[in-house]
């Protein structure tokens, strides 16, 4: 199965903090395609640049393709027209104004697969289509 990963999914598995058992199994089966948004890829530069993000090992922001597709396994899915089109369409939920997030979730539900997240506000998501998976 496909699966979208959020960026604070990525920061986590980076940074080494928690991460449930159930979303380390889907990571890591080798049944699962893991994709990263090209999005998640720029929210995770400019934070570790500002430093908010500081992964356990040593990682130059350039690095970070590299991180992700050779070390990690994931590949990366680029933003397209077509997952411009449903972010342009996707309501805004009450509280929740991270155009960042609305654009991945617009991308996990043009491509029809679930999104592997924490962010508490996804949720609120759901009803308008978005497949999620939470770690709680």
């Amino acid at each position: 199965m496909r699966y979208l990963l959020d960026t604070n999914i990525l920061i986590d598995m980076v940074t080494e903090d928690y991460i449930s058992d159930d979303i380390l199994a889907l990571t890591t089966g080798y049944d699962n395609l893991i994709y990263v948004s090209s999005e998640s890829i720029k929210e995770f530069i400019h934070l570790t640049r500002a430093g908010k993000v500081v992964p356990k090992k040593e990682l130059r922001t350039a690095e970070v393709f590299d991180l992700i597709e050779n070390i990690l396994g994931f590949q990366v899915k680029f933003v397209a027209k077509e997952h411009l089109r449903t972010f342009a369409t996707l309501d805004t939920v009450e509280g929740h104004n991270d155009p960042s997030d609305r654009l991945i979730i617009a991308q996990a539900m043009t491509e029809n697969m679930p999104v592997l997240s924490s962010d508490t506000k996804f949720p609120k998501y759901r009803k308008m289509g978005l497949q999620l998976i939470f770690n709680e």
